[in-house]
């Protein structure tokens, strides 16, 4: 078991490119299934904005690939900002 506070202690980096994407600030969680959807990320000099949501990325949780002791290790060809496909529904 992993808690909250401990995914986000731990930098997340990019499999793809070698790209440090930033700390974890926020999780989304399905209540409904009881799960972790995605973990999202604040766009660089947006940490502890509370406001300022339209950059943060969202990195589905099937594309982590490994949580180590230090770091968190993901696979993305691209990201995914959560503003853009609302304005999709």
């Amino acid at each position: 078991m992993i808690k909250t506070s401990d995914l986000r202690q731990r930098e997340v980096i990019n499999m793809v490119d070698g790209k440090r994407l930033g700390f974890v600030s926020d999780l989304d969680i399905d209540l409904e299934e009881g799960r972790v959807k995605s973990i999202i990320i604040p766009a660089q000099g947006k940490f502890f904005s509370l406001f300022a949501r339209s950059g943060d990325y969202v990195i589905p949780w099937e594309q982590i690939k490994k949580i180590g002791s230090d770091v968190i290790l993901v696979e993305l060809k691209e990201f995914i900002n959560p503003k853009k496909n609302e304005n999709k529904l």
